[in-house]
């Protein structure tokens, strides 16, 4: 599972990274885009902190100047990596506090795969959210990045 989770975050980070170049390029970024992609940074940060059992420091829906993107985007990696290089059972069950409250229990892995998919979900709107303001989204598909 270490290698699995790996590449999944491998993956995530070369996504996350290439949006972040072509958002720097922009004259201007699509305003939904910008909160899209603070938020695939907040959620990460949030997941991680919850593995962790510490308290996050950022709001699900906070934005971020693209000037913090990369700082919060490195640190969400490397907290991931640390997880994943430290864990001894994916199936390990953790019990933690969603944004509204509630309490709730998933694995480790559940929890891992969710930020990857999570990220996924959120980029693509984001593409979706580039073409209408007559951006050229980028090719993130997971098969193009393992060729």
């Amino acid at each position: 599972m270490k290698v699995f989770f790996n590449q999944l975050f491998d993956y995530n980070f070369y996504c996350n990274k290439s949006l972040i170049e072509k958002c720097s390029e922009l004259n201007a970024i699509p305003e939904r885009s910008e909160t899209l992609f603070s938020h695939i940074l907040n959620a990460h940060h949030i997941w991680n902190a919850r593995i962790l059992n510490q308290t996050p420091i950022y709001d699900v829906w906070q934005k971020h100047d693209i000037k913090s993107w990369e700082d919060i985007h490195y640190d969400n990696q490397r907290n991931s990596f640390e997880i994943v290089t430290n864990a001894t059972d994916f199936d390990k069950r953790i019990d933690y506090e969603s944004t509204d409250g509630r309490s709730y229990t998933n694995t480790l892995g559940e929890m891992l795969f969710h930020i990857i998919n999570h990220s996924t979900h959120h980029r693509a709107q984001m593409s979706i959210d580039f073409r209408s303001n007559e951006i050229d989204p980028i090719s993130l598909d997971y098969i193009f990045y393992k060729r």
